[in-house]
């Protein structure tokens, strides 16, 4: 289907809100987070209800089909189409009404889920069903897939909980489904009182029934409620535009019983029998889904049960209760809600880390939601993994045990064509157990592509004739979401690695995790979205940008969509040097928080710099790629010729000032930071006229990055100072680069070789990665590995005080340098400040500051380094308090550069400024990045430190005069 010009202007004219037909737009919406891919004409976010008429009408005219979409987390393929698809979540997101005495809240189809639990919480309310996308899902992706939530075992799926819906047909007439007939579509009931006999024979009797129409709803004695049939009809019946939707009484205090069991099936076997209790969740999950089961009881399978009580003592001693009436192999109860969330966290996460093996293999959706009768999971389970074996399969299932729902992903293999026979074959054979079982092919999730075709194994052909029918009287142009839930796309057609490269992507880095394929590592990304999670929250990192903007094309899913319609060509036509990948990525701050935030590890920062390095491929790059990516140089070349101070000097005459800025490439807001008059090195050496150091213990190699050398030297001369309290014996790394061949082939040992020396510093080459310069970084790299090899040889650690700096050494040089094997030894050799003091130099005990702490975990310390050790050290140090999440909007050359200052501000605020500001009045500003502390001094003019100079400060107090 080619792009229709007169629909687009047709479009324009009649909708307020935004009608975008460019590749950016097409390409962000060809997936969910399914298998499945189409190519839409256009997309179109309304403003209104007014706005959705208007696209229907418009739509109509042009017969080009309308597919509905929220958060874009369906995982069955109901939310990708070939016409237009309308966004809800620009616009039409709002909550328009909360009544806390009815106990009902009137809300918009675009409105994410967390959005309605914070609105209703201070009044005790909440809304029952919470999938665990929770955080980026919508109402109406709720309604249109009947998504139900860990908690369905006490409040249902989203059907149990909409009381009246505002809808728009296809043909423009605007309904009010609710219960007694109210808003159904002429034909409707005279459809129904005619199949009686079939609606009330023909649907499984099951808790988690998903699949096809709820037409039994529409029975007399299910109060003919035509808004709980329309739910779960995935946008196929009509447009939502509102809904009004019941809210539960909250329990004022939680209790988690976490459950160990021998296997899997034996939890499965144990579920239902826990009902009669009146848990609020029975969630399950094995130690095959589990890399690292910290805080878990033995076994090797689990059953999370959550209590409630009008306290903790009640809704502990229900979940004390349950762990009597369990046999189980251990048990733990769990009444600390920070606790508790860590826990859920590994069952919310499951949905991306099952999409990967133990072994690193890809696995799959496809069937992800099957349900069964709760009595029957546990010989369900057996025979499922039965089939797996048998068909050379795996997966690891987990999920809504205490309703027979289980959810898995599975390593087909969908990029051959033996391949995609396989899961057809797999497909049809599960679909005929799970009937056996008395189940429903969907369970949570819907049918869309993924299971469509196989709803005549589980209804028969009757009753699927007869949701064609049904289908026919709401929509019978077939305009809405046409070939989901009747005469649906085979399931192994419309496959999205189908358009990917045949061969792998010559690129520059290894991707070590992905085989070396860089279409694997953009594979990565399943669709479950939690980056585009509306706030950050706890110490959260990915993703700024998104957060800030709200704009798909900023978040970390939408660039992987990106980067995936690069590969396949088809949309965006022009590979590398495309310029709607460029700008997308344009606004992503590498700030590596998707590393380890998103649950299949994505690093953008990583695929960012990929790109760059082959979009600027022998052309002109921005000017901010020469100014900021080439710092270390320029600063050396100042340090070389004692100019610090006449540059500082310049930099202080405005006019100059917005010259050297326009120049550079350099955003007019920003101040040029100042430079130190004397380097970090340069005091060392006067410092020390002997080349041993001092202190008496261990040596470590205290690495002289960029931002310490030449702009905060007292970062370097406070870590000096600790860890020579500590005991440690500092040295700094080799300056010596011998001539001829690199050290590293060995053969340039001769003495003959130190003629030729010359002096040269080591550089992690992180401004060089970060503008996707990457035959300079490796250039760097290669040159500082040989000189730190020495250094390697004698097995010295090697303190990294900048946080990225560190990441890139411990991270980026391995993956760019696969094939060095110093590589690998150096970043194995990389420690943080707090590392080095907790491994090295265990038994010393830090001065006690005795004072609160705020600021910021710098980004790449979340994402690559960890910050235990830190923790462990401000602890022990008596500084008290946490210190935020988020990213601090500068990142680097990020927030310098032409264009990024308003979003750089707006990061900030988001996490780090609010943080500061509410801090005590005596509390330890802490920021250990160089960024995170210009940032802070340049927009809110705090002066932040690292942790380094905090404890040196408190050391240097109290030494006696």
């Amino acid at each position: 289907m080619g792009i229709d010009g007169g629909l687009e202007t047709g479009l324009r004219r009649a909708v307020r809100g935004e009608v975008r037909f460019d590749a950016t737009a097409r390409a962000l919406m060809t997936m969910d987070a399914s298998n499945y891919r189409r190519v839409p004409l256009g997309v179109v976010a309304p403003r209104d209800t007014e706005d959705v008429a208007a696209v229907l009408e418009v739509c109509r005219a042009h017969e080009v089909p309308v597919v509905a979409r929220g958060g874009g987390t369906s995982i069955a393929g109901q939310a990708t189409g070939t016409g237009v698809v309308l966004d809800f979540t620009r616009h039409m997101n709002g909550l328009l009404e909360l009544d806390p005495a009815g106990r009902t809240a009137r809300v918009q189809p675009g409105l994410v889920l967390d959005r309605l639990q914070e609105a209703a919480a201070p009044h005790g309310l909440r809304f029952g069903p919470d999938p665990s996308t929770h955080g980026r899902c919508t109402l109406g992706g709720m309604i249109g897939n009947n998504s139900c939530g860990a908690h369905s075992v006490a409040w249902g799926t989203t059907a149990d909980s909409v009381r009246e819906l505002s809808v728009l047909t296809a043909r423009g007439e605007r309904l009010r489904p609710g219960r007694d007939w109210s808003g159904a579509p002429e034909g409707l009931r005279t459809l129904v009182e005619g199949e009686l006999a079939r609606l009330r024979t023909g649907f499984p009797d099951l808790p988690r029934r998903i699949s096809g129409y709820a037409l039994d709803a529409l029975l007399p004695e299910h109060g003919a409620d035509v808004a709980r049939s329309f739910c779960g009809s995935e946008g196929t019946l009509g447009v939502l535009t509102e809904a009004v939707v019941d809210l539960v009484e909250a329990p004022a205090a939680h209790a988690l019983a976490v459950l160990g069991y021998a296997d899997e099936s034996a939890a499965a076997d144990a579920a239902a029998g826990l009902l009669p209790h009146g848990p609020l969740t029975v969630e399950g999950m094995a130690a095959d889904l589990i890399r690292a089961p910290v805080g878990l009881p033995r076994g090797g399978a689990w059953l999370f049960v959550e209590t409630g009580g009008a306290s903790e003592g009640e809704a502990r001693a229900r979940a004390e209760a349950v762990v009597r009436a369990a046999d189980v192999v251990d048990a733990l109860v769990v009444t600390d809600p920070v606790a508790q969330r860590g826990l859920w966290r590994l069952r919310e996460d499951a949905s991306g880390t099952a999409t990967r093996m133990p072994d690193g293999t890809e696995a799959w959706p496809g069937w992800e939601d099957c349900a069964v009768p709760p009595a029957r999971l546990g010989a369900y389970l057996r025979d499922f993994r039965a089939l797996l074996a048998a068909h050379g399969l795996r997966g690891a299932p987990y999920g809504h045990f205490g309703e027979g729902c289980v959810h898995v992903r599975i390593d087909f293999d969908l990029l051959t064509g033996a391949g995609v026979g396989r899961f057809r074959r797999f497909s049809e054979e599960l679909a005929d157990l799970v009937v056996s079982h008395g189940g429903s092919l969907s369970g949570e999730h819907g049918d869309g592509q993924a299971r469509a075709e196989l709803l005549p194994r589980m209804y028969g052909a009757e009753t699927v004739a007869l949701f064609e029918r049904a289908k026919a009287v709401w929509d019978p142009d077939d305009l809405l979401n046409p070939g989901m839930l009747v005469r649906p796309a085979r399931l192994d057609d419309n496959l999205r690695f189908a358009v990917l490269p045949r061969r792998p992507v010559d690129v520059a880095f290894g991707y070590p995790h992905d085989g070396g394929d860089f279409r694997a590592a953009v594979r990565r990304c399943v669709g479950v979205a939690k980056c585009r999670t509306e706030t950050g929250g706890g110490s959260a990192v990915m993703c700024p940008s998104f957060r800030v903007t709200g704009e798909e094309e900023h978040s970390t899913r939408g660039r992987a969509r990106l980067l995936h319609e690069m590969l396949a060509g088809e949309v965006i036509t022009d590979g590398w040097r495309s310029t709607e990948v460029r700008d997308a990525l344009d606004l992503c701050l590498s700030c590596k928080g998707c590393r380890s935030d998103c649950p299949v590890g994505v690093d953008m920062a990583t695929y960012k710099a990929e790109f760059l390095h082959h979009h600027y491929a022998g052309r002109r790059r921005p000017a901010a790629h020469y100014s900021l990516g080439s710092l270390p140089v320029w600063l050396r070349w100042v340090a070389r010729t004692h100019t610090a101070r006449l540059l500082n000097a310049l930099a202080s005459i405005g006019p100059l000032a917005r010259l050297g800025k326009r120049a550079g490439g350099i955003a007019g807001e920003r101040e040029i930071p100042r430079l130190a008059a004397e380097t970090f090195t340069r005091w060392w050496r006067a410092r020390r006229p002997a080349p041993e150091g001092g202190g008496s213990g261990r040596s470590v190699v205290l690495w002289p990055d960029t931002f310490t050398e030449h702009l905060s030297p007292s970062v370097g001369r406070a870590a000096v100072r600790v860890l020579e309290a500590a005991g440690l014996r500092v040295l700094l790394p080799p300056t010596l680069l011998p001539g001829g061949r690199p050290v590293g082939d060995g053969a340039s040992r001769a003495p003959t070789a130190l003629l030729r020396a010359r002096r040269a510093q080591v550089c992690c080459g992180l401004t060089y990665l970060s503008t996707g310069r990457l035959d300079r970084a490796r250039e760097v790299l290669r040159r500082t590995l040989d000189l730190m090899e020495p250094v390697l040889e004698a097995g010295v650690p090697v303190v990294v005080l900048e946080p990225s700096c560190a990441a890139a050494l411990r991270a980026d040089l391995p993956e760019l340098l696969p094939d060095d094997p110093r590589a690998a030894r150096l970043a194995a050799a990389v420690h943080t400040f707090a590392e080095t003091l907790r491994r090295h130099a265990p038994h010393w005990t830090p001065p006690a500051v005795e004072r609160p702490v705020a600021g910021q975990t710098h980004c790449h310390q979340h994402a690559v380094l960890g910050d235990t050790a830190d923790r462990e050290l401000r602890e022990s140090a008596a500084l008290t308090g946490t210190l935020s999440g988020g990213c601090c909007g500068l990142a680097g050359n990020f927030g310098f550069e032409k264009g990024h200052f308003e979003i750089s501000r707006a990061c900030a605020e988001d996490q780090l400024l609010p943080s500061v500001h509410a801090a005590p009045g005596d509390a330890a500003i802490l920021a250990d990045g160089y960024s995170c502390r210009t940032q802070l001094e340049q927009l809110s003019g705090v002066r932040a430190r690292h942790l380094a100079e905090v404890l040196a400060e408190q050391l240097d107090r109290e030494e006696p005069e």
